[in-house]
Formats: C-alpha cells, sequence, structure tokens
C-alpha cells in the first residue's frame, strides 16, 4: 500500500509499518464473520450513473429540491425502492401469485391522473 500525501492533515498512520505487515500479522479478532445473509442482502453496483432528462410535475421537483443538495440522490433511491419492489412482485406472480384478467398487474397506480 502506498502512503497517503495528498490527505490535508498529515496522517498519523505509521504506512511504513502497514506496508512491512503480512497477512498472518494482521489480527481480525475484532471484526465480526460475515455469514451468508450479508452476502445475500448486499447491494450490488449497478455502475456509473447515467444522465437523462426526466420531466416531473413541478410540485414533484420542488418537494425534493427543499431538502436541499442530494435531491437527485434521493429520487434515484426512491426510483431504486419502487423497481425492486416491482422486480419482487414480478417474479411473486411468476411464481404462482395472483394476476389481473389481462395478466397484468391490477394493483394501485402511482398516477394520480
Amino acid at each position: 500500500m502506498k502512503s497517503r500525501k495528498n490527505t490535508k492533515m498529515p496522517s498519523k498512520t505509521d504506512w511504513k509499518r502497514i506496508d512491512a505487515m503480512r497477512d498472518e500479522d494482521i489480527d481480525y479478532s475484532d471484526i465480526p464473520k460475515l455469514g451468508p445473509d450479508f452476502f445475500k442482502n448486499a447491494i450490488i453496483w449497478p455502475g456509473p450513473k447515467k444522465q437523462v432528462t426526466l420531466r416531473v410535475d413541478p410540485d414533484v421537483l420542488t418537494f425534493f429540491r427543499k431538502h436541499g443538495r442530494g435531491y437527485q440522490t434521493t429520487i434515484n433511491a426512491i426510483l431504486r425502492k419502487y423497481m425492486e419492489g416491482r422486480k419482487a412482485l414480478l417474479s411473486s406472480q411468476s411464481k404462482g401469485g395472483e394476476r389481473g384478467a389481462a395478466g397484468r398487474h391490477q394493483g394501485p397506480s402511482l398516477r394520480s391522473g
């Protein structure tokens, strides 16, 4: 590992000692073991974000912008949760869950008009 020279404050880490350590010398006793549940629930990074133009109602945009910096990240997180919920619903339907007459989800719509 290389020393950190581009930080604002000088590092108090003894990088020469760290760089000289062997894997066997590292004490992992204070780190919990990660079981299958951790990896089952892990989020796979989807890659770099794509820039798009998205038309939203003015009151929706105002609502999110009022929350300040990071509002686009919040919108992305909400869209992700919706996507994951829809995927789970569609997956359960394909495994024998209930479907409407046309074979599509007949639940409530997000559209108000």
